[in-house]
């Protein structure tokens, strides 16, 4: 790279601030361009998981994944730091019927992993106030967490720190830069120079927060949802709707997951949820497109599905590794853009 090349980063969310601030740290001069006020994304609507284990066990789209959801969760620790916040790597616990606990151990198993099996007395300890039925559960350390809103905002510090530009504005192409990242997540308004946004689809999901029940216990995860704890509350997720791209409320989607939630928690049952929503983007194979695109100087950092947090310093170093013509490692084939192209 050019010492100094211009770079415009289209998107705000968890890929283009990450990415913003890597591409700045290896000596660009960068600038980000999103309509949206900070954290009206839906980087900004999520619980902030970095749940490599869980997804795979849960989630059919990541399961072929585990190792690189592994690998990207392994270089959070360096953006820790560079930012100044603080991951909670409390873990995560499973719980429910003995159906459902037994198909989630099988498959933590397959994936070579031996969590740690919790009578009621562990649970108490660390889910305080879990549904008396719950008697049993599965710990598993390797899942973490972080806040997503007050990290989005430690991104954007340490972004302008380094030199960052920001423009409250969409960009529709270069904007005078010597190359274009797009990380606008579902967006496809850039389709022009990346055509390889047509294999995304949009998810719309639904979290729900509430201040009734401070929780502070580990994240824990049962039929239907999860609930982990957020700055003196709680919040319950989370929906997934394919090809739904409108950010409405719907109270229909809402009340199951406040039961699903309940059902963990009991004191969820009487408690005053604000729901939130958010569009997330996923490919067919539920990886993100990361690196270069068809047309020169276009760059791709988008599609993370639900997992654009766990990925994003992954995805950062891929980007800087196109840019810099650096050494891309493992994953740079398994994500790239072209991988659709003879489909």
């Amino acid at each position: 790279m050019t010492k100094g090349a211009k770079i415009t980063v289209a998107g705000a969310g968890a890929l283009g601030l990450t990415t913003a601030l890597a591409l700045a740290d290896a000596g660009a001069q960068v600038t980000v361009y999103d309509p949206a006020g900070p954290g009206d994304n839906a980087s900004g609507v999520a619980a902030g998981m970095l749940a490599p284990v869980f997804e795979a066990v849960l989630d059919a789209a990541a399961a072929p994944h585990f190792d690189l959801l592994l690998a990207a969760r392994d270089l959070w620790p360096a953006l820790e730091a560079r930012i100044g916040v603080v991951v909670d790597r409390s873990g995560a616990v499973a719980t429910g019927d003995p159906a459902y606990l037994s198909g989630v151990d099988g498959r933590l198993h397959g994936l070579g992993l031996h969590p740690a099996e919790l009578e009621r007395r562990a649970l108490d300890g660390l889910a305080p106030g879990l549904a008396p039925e719950w008697g049993r559960g599965l710990l598993v350390r390797e899942d973490w967490r972080i806040e997503a809103g007050p990290t989005l905002a430690a991104l954007r510090r340490a972004a302008e720190a380094a030199g960052v530009e920001f423009r409250s504005a969409a960009a529709t192409g270069f904007e005078g830069g010597e190359r274009l990242v797009i990380a606008t997540g579902g967006g496809r308004d850039l389709a022009v120079v990346a055509p390889e946004l047509s294999q995304l689809s949009p998810i719309k999901g639904h979290i729900l927060r509430t201040r009734d029940v401070d929780y502070r216990g580990v994240v824990v995860r049962g039929p239907g949802a999860y609930v982990t704890g957020a700055p003196g509350g709680l919040t319950v997720g989370a929906t997934m709707q394919a090809g739904v791209e409108d950010r409405a409320v719907e109270p229909e989607q809402v009340a199951p997951l406040q039961a699903a939630g309940a059902r963990l928690f009991p004191q969820l049952a009487e408690a005053r949820f604000a729901a939130e929503t958010g569009v997330r983007a996923a490919t067919p194979d539920g990886l993100p497109l990361v690196g270069r695109g068809r047309h020169h100087g276009v760059l791709l950092a988008a599609g993370a599905r639900r997992n654009g947090w766990l990925l994003a310093p992954l995805v950062a170093r891929l980007i800087v590794a196109c840019v810099t013509e650096g050494e891309a490692g493992p994953y740079a084939e398994r994500l790239s853009p072209a991988r659709f192209d003879a489909n």
